[in-house]
């Protein structure tokens, strides 16, 4: 005996519902460090502040798949080692907003890192103790909780 549950148009259609009564946006951002313990930040043309390499995840595309194509996107670099470090909600995009921030150990240079585009201007590596004043307050946090070992908030 069948359930309707089980019936392929009823399990669309409650997807269909559920996209279109709770939608949600899911995004990346990936705190690499070079073999100077240096920070990997980028600073994009249209946002003020220094950022972590990321960005959305795009339909059927994986979490980690979003991670590295935006990280070769942004910076130029393949990441090969992603360790996930948590999972944030970003009231600041929006009520339904969450970011995952993972760890990479092992990248390797695609291309240069100075050639800015339309979308990032400056990509650049720092000491933890040169981070720009103007990295934003989201990216200092995380920067806290991964590398001095502050607790994570939740909160992006």
């Amino acid at each position: 005996m069948r359930t309707i549950g089980a019936h392929p148009l009823v399990r669309r259609l409650f997807h269909a519902f559920a996209l279109a009564t709770r939608p949600m946006t899911l995004g990346t951002r990936v705190l690499i460090t070079d073999d100077q313990d240096r920070v990997l930040l980028i600073r994009h043309t249209y946002v003020p502040g220094w950022y972590l390499p990321g960005g959305g995840v795009d339909v059927g595309e994986t979490i980690e798949q979003a991670a590295r194509r935006e990280v070769l996107e942004e910076t130029g670099l393949g990441v090969d080692g992603l360790a996930l470090f948590g999972l944030y909600y970003n009231t600041t995009a929006s009520r339904r907003d969450h970011v995952a921030l993972f760890v990479a150990d092992d990248w390797r240079r695609e291309r240069d890192l100075a050639v800015p585009n339309r979308e990032i201007s400056d990509v650049e590596f720092f000491a933890r103790n040169a981070i720009p004043e103007d990295v934003t307050p989201s990216t200092r946090r995380r920067l806290d909780e991964v590398l001095d070992g502050s607790a994570p908030t939740g909160f992006w």
